[in-house]
């Protein structure tokens, strides 16, 4: 098992790269142990899990690179944690129409009709592998592969909030208003991020998102 790769970010963080490669469930779950290992640590400030990757802020007159490197490294060859699990959401969409203005093309390229395209989509069963790009975005894993399609050669330029969206092999719900380069593929009403609510971010890495069906446009 091969370990991670650390590249110094500034004077006072660690960034901890993973080999690239297909999405992979065991491997992202490292990435979650790890980070959990180091959180509480005397003079790590900050741990913050990305998609096979981890960056470290430390406290340098805590820490130099080699010493938070080596421990970061005992804390990836260490057995993985038995999944605790997080929460299940169930995620009612939309599909097609203007909810979905890209599904038809989606459809077509993968040789399949908009609403078999879209069951196929709502059958899934997705884990949040990390949230990034902006705030309450959770990059979800376990989009069948028949769906994968490369982003966007044009970027759409307003991809509301509650947008369902397919980038490469990944699929996610577009949790703020913002360009965006993903397949429109649907919308629904749930709310990803709440700046006003206790917990902001209505996902966590580790959570399973089911999306249910409500109905296909044409």
């Amino acid at each position: 098992m091969s370990g991670p790769v650390f590249s110094e970010l500034g004077e006072a963080a660690l960034l901890c790269e993973y080999a690239p490669g297909a999405l992979d469930l065991d491997r992202q779950r490292r990435v979650w142990a790890v980070a959990s290992g180091l959180a509480g640590v005397p003079g790590v400030r900050e741990v913050i899990p990305g998609m096979n990757n981890l960056a470290v802020v430390y406290d340098p007159d805590a820490f130099n690179p080699a010493t938070l490197a080596a421990q970061i490294k005992a804390l990836w060859s260490a057995p993985i944690p038995d999944a605790t699990g997080g929460r299940t959401h169930e995620i009612a969409v939309t599909y097609g129409g203007e909810a979905g203005p890209d599904l038809p093309t989606l459809a077509e390229a993968a040789g399949m009709s908009p609403a078999a395209f879209a069951e196929l989509h709502a059958g899934g069963d997705y884990t949040v592998y990390a949230l990034g790009s902006q705030p309450g975005f959770g990059y979800l894993g376990g989009l069948d592969p028949r769906l994968a399609a490369p982003r966007r050669a044009v970027v759409h330029p307003r991809v509301e909030a509650g947008r369902v969206i397919i980038g490469g092999a990944q699929t996610a719900v577009q949790s703020r208003t913002t360009p965006s380069g993903w397949h429109m593929i649907g919308r629904t009403e749930a709310v990803f991020f709440d700046p006003a609510a206790d917990r902001p971010a209505l996902l966590a890495p580790g959570d399973r998102v089911k999306f249910r069906l409500s109905e296909v446009l044409a």
